[in-house]
């Protein structure tokens, strides 16, 4: 998934707003509740995504030296044994229908435990949590940059990678989602 573990709760959060602003969706134990189960359902996910990735690197390293023998682009290696083994392990490489899948389980999860009321088909629910993620995932790259440029454009020069880079980065992503109404 495009998403960094840090995201989570920010796509978390994005759900959130958007549920609770559709005008047929009540929240009858408040937004929280909402964004907090939505979180969990996302970390969930990603955790899958993160063994599967783990297993890639353990193959990838248990053949290194065939791998540097045959001048194989491990990028590409890694993708292709990424995604035949992502079945395995329950994960949808394509960004849409995942989205889509995260949505429907979302939902499930909303409805049976009573944290979601609507009068609508399922289907306009779901269509709002798929659409915060598509928005939240087109937004990224663009927050990405607005938030690169900041820091580029700053007075003190920060390494990327090093702990203040990072805190300044957090810092003015969030910003930049807040500005932006995602937050």
């Amino acid at each position: 998934m495009r998403l960094k573990a840090k995201q989570t709760g920010y796509v978390a959060s994005k759900i959130g707003i958007d549920l609770a602003n559709a005008p047929f969706i009540s929240m009858p134990k408040g937004k929280e509740v909402v964004v907090q189960v939505c979180k969990d359902i996302i970390d969930e996910n990603l955790a899958k995504e993160k063994k599967l990735d783990a297993k890639v690197e353990e193959m990838i390293d248990a053949n290194y030296d065939e791998i540097e023998i045959q001048q194989v682009k491990e990028r590409e290696l890694f993708f292709m044994i990424k995604k035949r083994l992502a079945p395995q392990y329950d994960i949808i490489m394509n960004y849409d229908d995942r989205y889509n899948e995260l949505s429907h389980t979302i939902l499930d999860e909303l409805y049976e435990n009573y944290l979601l009321e609507y009068d609508v088909n399922d289907n306009q629910v779901r269509n709002i949590i798929f659409k915060a993620f598509k928005s939240f995932s087109d937004a990224y790259d663009k927050i990405d940059d607005t938030v690169y440029e900041k820091i580029k454009s700053m007075k003190k020069t920060y390494i990327a990678g090093s702990v203040e880079y990072e805190l300044i980065y957090e810092r003015l992503y969030e910003e930049e989602l807040r500005r932006r109404g995602m937050l």
